[in-house]
């Protein structure tokens, strides 16, 4: 696996992807620390000493998960906060890209959240610093709504929160074969949290 200077995996081969996604699955499932270099070699079928030709340590494939995932979240959504139309929309947009993301890569995000505090110091620094930066973007997009006059004037913090949580917890709930669409779930968070000015 190729690690880039952000410090997220660009898995290039068949088997380092199935690496990854097998992973995911069970770290998921069975949390990091419940999970053994054992049980990753049984569930793909492979030699225990063979995971270590595509990785060095379970820490450094977690990392790889969590960092790219977060990576790839912020490419789709942060383009789309800084983007073209009012503040407003931009936040609509951004709330619905959030939560296509969600939906499509559920259980990388959902370990973004649940294993932070699996990683080494060093690494859950650095994946707080990422986090803390995307959040920014939403909260300067949140205040200029603010500043247009577009949306109620709140605390733009705790509104920021409450609309990542709320986007966030959805990989705990969300089935695609549940009643609403992701999109129908996303207009009604964006009627929810940016109630306009009257």
């Amino acid at each position: 696996m190729a690690v880039r200077e952000t410090g997220a995996v660009s898995a290039t081969r068949p088997r380092e992807a199935e690496l990854l996604r097998v992973a995911t699955g069970l770290f998921r499932e069975r949390g990091f620390h419940a999970t053994s270099m054992q049980d990753l070699a049984e569930a793909l079928g492979m030699n225990r000493g063979s995971l270590y030709h595509y990785i060095e340590s379970k820490d450094d494939l977690l990392w790889w998960i969590v960092s790219g995932a977060l990576e790839r979240l912020r490419a789709q959504v942060e383009p789309v906060l800084n983007g073209r139309g009012t503040a407003v929309e931009r936040l609509r947009r951004a709330i619905a890209a959030h939560l296509a993301f969600a939906a499509d890569h559920g259980d990388e995000l959902a370990l973004v959240q649940i294993e932070l505090r699996s990683l080494s110091p060093s690494r859950r620094t650095e994946l707080i610093e990422r986090r803390d930066a995307y959040e920014h973007e939403w909260r300067a997009t949140l205040q200029a709504a603010f500043e247009a006059g577009s949306l109620r004037p709140t605390d733009v913090r705790l509104t920021g929160i409450a609309i990542l949580s709320a986007c966030n917890w959805f990989t705990q709930w969300y089935r695609p074969d549940g009643p609403l669409t992701v999109e129908q779930i996303a207009a009604s968070f964006a009627d929810l949290f940016l109630a306009t000015a009257s």
